[in-house]
């Protein structure tokens, strides 16, 4: 049986949605061992002068709890 730990993320783009994203978990790989699935928790934007200027991705990252 494992057991799965769940951690948010944020992740920013210039340029989509989905490149925020993929940062976020390209980033929390650096520390977060063994990442197994995300989900999408949400999907914002900071916009300036009627444009959006920042895409932010908000996942729940999931990996197996290490035991020691």
């Amino acid at each position: 049986m494992t057991t799965v730990k769940i951690v948010k993320v944020l992740g920013t783009s210039e340029e989509s949605w989905d490149h925020a994203a993929e940062e976020a978990v390209r980033t929390a790989s650096h520390t977060i061992e063994g990442i197994s699935g995300v989900e999408v928790e949400d999907r914002t934007a900071t916009v300036e002068d009627g444009e959006i200027v920042e895409f932010k991705t908000t996942l729940e990252v999931a990996f197996p709890v290490q035991e020691q």
